[in-house]
């Protein structure tokens, strides 16, 4: 629910702070004195169109934030994660307009997009008034409510689980049957070209791989005879190693009586004989990797020919040949066993179909039984209301020809002003003040089932009085016994049953220079003072005191 509403440098606010209470919290004040530019400011919280004009003369920019305690298991934490934003069991939505017309948007200090807070604004209020019936333009929104109203969520999850799974059973039935007819179209193409490339065998990183060999073995002739005389004067019948060692024979065996002069010598004789062994072994070595069959050159580059011509023909690097087989070789047996295939794929959909249309028809029949059960439900709330002669009807139009993830119904509310006139839907049967109470019985039979967990009303009680504006305040009332209610009123009898009394008035500042609206809660005596402003008018008299008791005392 709204806990606070926090409001910085907005038109005719230069700072406001707001704290709510639970249930029913009306907000009164004169005409002009900033009622319609506070409901702006919070829609604007909760993801409005931003307008440069709300911004205060002077001010580079405006902001607005309003905090909400919700449950864990409410919609607008789904939101959160959804869009990887941090829970941190309370909610604080706040949107900056800045003087050019640009606005940022932010949940719990992180920056989000406009669209975000829209989505968590909507899950956590609705504004109703004779001109702003969000809630209930879309006809989505009217078979969402039905579904709330009936207790039907878990019927459309089943719905919907059964769309996804008959709208994949359907894809895989089309993209199998394309690609048969792909490769119907292509199969003499296809079979002669899989059974080339699979007598060709190509894998992949095998031209690299034989480019290098060739290269190397090419290489090798060149060098094979210096390595040769280089391996002969280092290893052969030439090479110093033997007269080397026999010369530090000798030196060791004269080393016993001269150790400090031959030692050094030996030592480096020694060293010269191994570095001269160690280069015959990679002489030998090289000569070996040079030392390659000509037949087996020849077999590298026909294969290499060969990869690069089919790369040529089939258009397609050496390295992806392995991969196009393998394409043409599934197409090939698509071709073979793609009927087959066909059959059960086709099975598959038509069981799919079959378990979606059942559990959709079932949903359907639900629905319309849930419908008769709201049409009652709303209807005898209406003539309290003065619509005794208007109905509420509740359209459930079912076409099976279009399905969807919620089933095969669209639902709509309609009415009936008067008996003979034309039912249609509420939205454009209905005039402003009519709309407005039928709106209010909806919303009372459908207090704890569907709806936002606050709710604001702009004066839908304009245009009556007395009993109807009495019974407006009853229903309100009601309401707010189970979701947050703030009602902006010019009724004395709703008023009398708030739990909460703001009251919204201009002040003076700087000498009469500028003007600031305030909202002030009242207290008993001044809660009974403005009841009693709103029934006598510019001068309160006694009589208007006596009788704003008496509205006090009777809805308490």
């Amino acid at each position: 629910m709204l806990a606070r509403l926090s409001i910085r440098d907005i038109v005719l606010i230069e700072r406001l702070d707001i704290e709510f209470a639970t249930g029913l919290a009306v907000l009164t004040g004169e005409t002009g004195a900033g009622k319609s530019i506070l409901l702006d400011a919070f829609a604007l919280a909760l993801g409005g169109r931003g307008d440069a004009g709300l911004v205060r003369h002077g001010a580079e920019q405006g902001q607005v934030t309003a905090v909400f305690d919700i449950p864990k298991n409410h919609p607008a934490t789904k939101i959160l994660a959804e869009n990887g934003l941090d829970d941190t069991g309370e909610m604080i939505l706040r949107r900056v307009q800045l003087a050019d017309g640009r606005t940022r948007a932010f949940i719990n200090d992180q920056a989000i997009s406009v669209q975000t807070l829209k989505a968590v604004g909507a899950a956590l209020v609705e504004i109703h008034g004779q001109h702003d019936e969000r809630a209930l333009v879309d006809a989505a929104t009217h078979r969402r409510l039905l579904d709330a109203f009936a207790g039907l969520e878990k019927d459309v999850a089943v719905v919907e689980s059964l769309w996804d799974a008959r709208r994949t059973a359907n894809t895989a039935l089309e993209e199998h049957r394309a690609g048969m007819e792909r490769a119907a179209r292509e199969a003499d193409y296809l079979r002669h070209a899989s059974s080339e490339l699979k007598q060709l065998a190509p894998k992949e990183g095998e031209e690299t791989s034989l480019a290098h060999r060739r290269t190397t073995m090419m290489q090798g002739e060149k060098i094979a005879s210096d390595l040769r005389e280089a391996q002969e004067a280092v290893g052969g019948h030439h090479s110093p190693v033997a007269a080397l060692s026999a010369a530090v024979r000798r030196l060791e065996r004269r080393g016993v009586n001269s150790p400090a002069l031959v030692e050094p010598a030996v030592k480096a004789i020694d060293t010269a004989i191994n570095a001269l062994e160690e280069a015959d072994q990679h002489l030998l070595a090289a000569l070996a990797a040079t030392d390659f069959d000509p037949a087996e050159l020849e077999r590298i580059e026909e294969r290499l020919f060969a990869l690069r011509a089919a790369s040529r023909k089939y258009s397609t690097p050496v390295d992806l040949l392995a991969a196009l087989a393998a394409q043409y070789a599934a197409d090939v047996v698509l071709i073979d066993a793609g009927a087959s295939q066909l059959k059960k794929l086709e099975q598959a959909a038509i069981e799919a179909d079959g378990r979606y249309a059942a559990s959709a028809k079932k949903l359907s029949l639900a629905r319309q039984k849930s419908a008769e059960k709201l049409n009652k439900a709303v209807n005898a709330e209406l003539a309290p209301l003065k619509l005794e002669r208007a109905k509420f009807m509740t359209q459930v139009a079912t076409d099976e020809a279009a399905p969807g993830p919620q089933g095969f119904d669209r639902v709509e509310f309609w009415v009936q002003t008067n008996p003979g006139t034309k039912p249609g839907p509420m939205m454009k049967v209905a005039s402003g003040g009519e709309l407005s109470r039928f709106l209010l019985a909806l919303k009372v039979v459908l207090s704890d089932r569907g709806s936002a967990p606050t709710l604001v009303f702009d004066e839908i009680d304009t245009g009556v009085g007395g009993a109807v504006a009495d019974a407006i305040g009853g229903r309100l009332a009601r309401l707010a016994g189970k979701v947050q209610v703030m009602a902006v009123t010019h009724a004395p009898q709703v008023a009398a049953r708030a739990d909460q009394h703001l009251l919204i008035s201009k002040d003076a500042l700087d000498k009469g220079k500028r003007v600031a609206t305030r909202v002030n809660a009242l207290a008993a005596d001044h809660r009974r003072e403005e009841i009693a402003r709103m029934l006598a008018g510019a001068e309160i008299t006694a009589e208007a005191r006596a009788a704003a008791e008496r509205l006090l005392k009777a809805a308490s």
